[in-house]
């Protein structure tokens, strides 16, 4: 795990450097957003600020860089300043800065000398290397060896930085960095002064040891300690004969029992670790790529459920039901309600904003949007969209966390907010930019051939895209950048319920009122690269029957289908819990790989946080139950 995690940070920090080098701040500016929303928005916000430094360090690596190797350098520095006048101007750390570019030398200067060190540009570089070490192996639940039989054990890391052994089954399974972690980043103002009097060398030498768990002169880390001592046990356990197969237990963790098989077929099980969390459905391959570690149950609402969503940060979830009530709660490390929110009028739709992630965005059917404080636990502002248009059935909010984009429509022939019947002729709908700031309307976009109401809605991970699915059957991509559509296809008989950019954001994949879920290739307009029909269940509409013919129908209103953090897998939706395929970039496109279970009532919704190898499947249902289901990711 080490020698992959070391690998995949070389990389990264590979990449970060060709940028400097190439003098391609675009370029490392994008790279470094990507890096925050793939792992650093994942951190608690205590480690916020060790984020902030390693940013700050890097810009002044670019333009230490810069200075260095440029013979125009005056004119490279101060198209950096001008570029990042709106962002570093508000920050003190960067207040003297901006007289470099008219320093004639300002390695001589003795405010900015230290920066043109090889020492303080070494330990900077060590530095990052490290935390994105500590950050990728402590995100990881980390296997120790597996061996014959299919003994498993894994370190988990506590909320309050401990690390446990536990067998198969236990489900205390946290994501967080050790303390030391809050501390990692050496390169802050004042410790700059007092480190440029020690070697180069000696830091990045204690640098290096704290990642690998070397010993140094300083004391070790209790940690360490704890997981020499648990290697130890380890070996012990593993030296002795196992006294029985593991047998299958219940919900808590599920190991499937190995049956009949011959040493062949046992090797082969303990070599892949696929001996635990089999699935509960069929055409299942020897080899699992989960194991389902728990599964805990939210149970504060008493209606349907539309929407459940975990924040950016994957430490809050809101979900709401028909009745219009908002549930905002956390599960790490317990499950917890955290604000309750009564809506007056019928709400549609919710979305977490992305900057800052504690604001929620709700969609009403009176054509409204509220931002609403989870931490105030207060409405900040309500934005009346249009009248006419009174449904807000889709809200997305941009990656930068400027704007969001509204899906209004108007009210269907009924006159209700939420109708069951598809209409023949889509109902008419909006698609509309507004400005979070200043929340003001900037724009609407031009819905083609016709205005049309849009179901679901969702940007890529640097805002520059946003695909968008409708009630007449076609998906439009828009260029966000130019504010205009980029292509648009006819994709589904019927409806789009649902619609999500791929891993490599190369492709984008839908759910239909067809039954169908397909992947479109978006460099090539309307080419399919794979297609598979889905059960009734997990496109919907949903049915729930009761007791004396009584039968509840909902349409598709949240998430219909979410990927796994490596993008290869999906979930969806079911009658009795969540299902989890993987992609095969074959015939059929999904494979069958693991049953959550655990639902009395249809799955309407789902969701998937993840962190690297571990990650957390939200199943809504129809009865108001909500399962939360941890997976640990076994790699091959």
């Amino acid at each position: 795990l080490y020698c992959h995690c070391t690998l995949r940070v070389d990389k990264i920090i590979d990449q970060l450097q060709q940028f400097v080098l190439n003098f391609d701040l675009f370029g490392l500016k994008e790279y470094w957003l990507y890096l925050d929303r793939r792992l650093f928005c994942r951190l608690e916000d205590v480690y916020r600020s060790t984020v902030n430094k390693l940013r700050t360090s890097l810009y002044r690596y670019y333009v230490i860089n810069t200075i260095q190797v440029t013979s125009c350098r005056a004119r490279k520095t101060q198209e950096f300043f001008q570029k990042q006048a709106l962002e570093l101007q508000s920050q003190v750390e960067w207040r003297d800065w901006f007289i470099l570019p008219f320093i004639p030398t300002p390695e001589q200067n003795p405010a900015f000398s230290p920066y043109f060190s090889r020492q303080w540009s070494d330990t900077f570089l060590v530095s990052l290397h490290n935390f994105l070490s500590v950050l990728f192996q402590c995100m990881h639940i980390l296997w120790l060896n597996p061996q014959p039989q299919c003994y498993k054990f894994a370190v988990l890391v506590r909320s309050d930085g401990e690390e446990v052994i536990t067998h198969e089954g236990d489900v205390m399974v946290h994501h967080k960095l050790p303390v030391y972690v809050q501390n990692m980043d050496r390169l802050g103002d004042t410790e700059l002064q007092a480190s440029t009097s020690e070697p180069a060398s000696s830091q990045s030498q204690q640098l290096t040891n704290q990642s690998t768990n070397q010993p140094t002169n300083q004391p070790s880390h209790p940690r360490h300690k704890r997981i020499q001592e648990h290697e130890k046990e380890r070996k012990e356990l593993f030296s002795k004969p196992p006294s029985q197969t593991p047998e299958k237990k219940g919900d808590a963790g599920e190991v499937e029992p190995l049956g009949e098989a011959s040493s062949d077929s046992l090797d082969s099980c303990s070599n892949s670790r696929s001996c635990g969390g089999a699935a509960e459905g069929g055409g299942l391959s020897v080899e699992q790529p989960f194991i389902k570690l728990s599964q805990e149950e939210y149970g504060e609402h008493h209606s349907s459920i539309m929407h459940c969503r975990v924040d950016c940060s994957g430490r809050r979830v809101a979900s709401l039901d028909v009745d219009g009530v908002i549930k905002v709660w956390s599960f790490n490390p317990i499950m917890q309600t955290k604000a309750t929110i009564m809506s007056k009028s019928p709400l549609l739709s919710l979305e977490w904003a992305t900057k800052p992630d504690r604001l929620l965005l709700l969609g009403s059917g009176v054509g409204t949007v509220r931002l609403y404080d989870t931490d105030a636990k207060k409405n900040l502002y309500e934005m009346n969209i249009d009248e006419t248009h009174p449904r807000i059935l889709s809200l997305a909010c941009s990656p930068s966390g400027s704007s969001f984009v509204c899906s209004a429509a108007a009210l269907s022939r009924s006159g209700s907010v939420d109708s069951a019947p598809r209409l023949p002729i889509p109902v008419s709908g909006q698609l509309l930019l507004w400005d979070t700031k200043t929340v003001k309307q900037q724009l609407q976009f031009s819905l083609e051939p016709e205005p049309v109401a849009i179901n679901c809605t969702a940007f890529n991970h640097n805002g520059n895209l946003l695909v968008t699915g409708a009630a007449d059957g076609v998906i439009r991509l828009f260029d966000m950048q130019r504010y205009e559509s980029a292509m648009s296809w006819r994709a589904h008989d019927g409806e789009v319920y649902s619609v999500e950019f791929s891993y490599d954001e190369n492709t984008v994949f839908s759910i239909g009122e067809d039954g169908k879920f397909i992947q479109w290739n978006i460099h090539r307009c309307g080419v399919k690269q794979s297609d598979q029909v889905l059960p009734q269940d997990a496109t919907g509409p949903f049915i729930l029957s009761g007791y004396s013919g009584y039968k509840q129908v909902q349409v598709p209103r949240g998430r219909l289908f979410a990927f796994d953090s490596e993008g290869q897998h999906v979930l969806t939706c079911s009658s009795t819990g969540g299902l989890i395929y993987r992609l095969t970039n074959g015939e059929p496109a999904l494979e069958s790989v693991l049953s959550l279970g655990g639902h009395k009532a249809p799955v309407v919704t789902v969701d998937w946080c993840s962190a690297v190898d571990c990650g957390t499947c939200l199943t809504a249902s129809m009865d108001g139950k909500i399962k939360l289901s941890t997976l640990l990711a076994q790699k091959s």
